[in-house]
C-alpha cells in the first residue's frame, strides 16, 4: 500500500495502490496530506467521519472532498488516515442504495505546520480499478487529481 505524488499541469495528482478498497482510499488520503505539507507533527486528535455516495468512484471523491472540507472547518490537516469499512449497497445495513464509508484521521492543527492549500478534488482523470492482469486480484489502484 502506498502513494506517489505526480506533477500535473497547475494541479497535483496522487497515484495510489492498496491491497483492499479501504487501503487504496486511505493511501489516496495520505497522498492528499503529503501534497499539503512536507513535514507533519505528531500532534492532533483522531476524529471519525462517515460518507455515503451512489457508486465507488463517487465515494472516493466525496471522501476526499469531506477531508478538504474538514480541514477548512476545523483548521486541521487530516493525516494518518484509516478507512475502517466500505460497504456496498447490497451489504449495507438497512438495504440502503448507497455505498458507505467509515473512517478516521488525526487532525494536525494548521497553526503548527506550514501547509499548502489544496482547493478541491476533481473528477478529471480519476481512476479507481482493480490492479493485476488476467483476473489476478492484486488489490486496487487509484489516480486522483487535486486542484491547487
Amino acid at each position: 500500500m502506498g502513494y506517489e505524488l505526480r506533477d500535473h499541469t497547475a494541479d497535483v495528482a496522487v497515484a495510489a495502490t492498496g491491497d483492499s478498497l479501504e487501503a487504496v482510499f486511505a493511501a489516496v488520503a495520505n497522498g492528499l496530506a503529503a501534497a499539503s505539507c512536507d513535514e507533519i507533527t505528531d500532534s492532533g486528535d483522531r476524529f471519525s467521519l462517515a460518507v455515503t455516495a451512489e457508486n465507488r468512484e463517487a465515494l472516493l471523491f466525496d471522501y476526499l472532498d469531506e477531508l478538504i472540507y474538514l480541514r477548512d472547518v476545523r483548521a486541521v490537516l487530516p493525516v494518518d488516515h484509516r478507512v475502517d469499512s466500505i460497504e456496498t449497497p447490497s451489504a449495507a445495513s438497512g438495504g440502503a442504495d448507497e455505498w458507505q464509508l467509515e473512517a478516521s484521521a488525526r487532525g494536525v492543527p494548521l497553526s503548527e505546520i506550514d501547509a499548502r492549500e489544496i482547493k478541491a478534488v476533481t473528477y478529471s482523470e480519476m481512476r479507481l480499478e482493480r490492479a493485476g492482469t488476467d483476473g489476478d486480484d492484486e488489490g486496487w489502484e487509484a489516480y486522483v487529481v487535486f486542484d491547487v
